[in-house]
């Protein structure tokens, strides 16, 4: 399976609430810290919620 590289480029203040447990929920802590994920459908999904906060890089 593939791995993932995804780190949170854009604050998730004044976000709505969803979009933030989604970013908690793949594992981000701080802006630019880089988390490893497999290419699931469950993390691809979560991924697509908020690719506009995020970049995704393939490893």
């Amino acid at each position: 399976m593939k791995k993932l590289k995804v780190t949170q480029i854009i604050s998730a203040i004044n976000r709505p609430v969803r979009q933030k447990r989604t970013i908690e929920a793949l594992g981000i802590k701080k802006l630019n810290q880089p988390v490893e994920h497999e290419a699931t459908p469950q993390v691809l999904g979560m991924i697509h919620k908020v690719n506009h906060l995020v970049k995704v890089e393939e490893i």
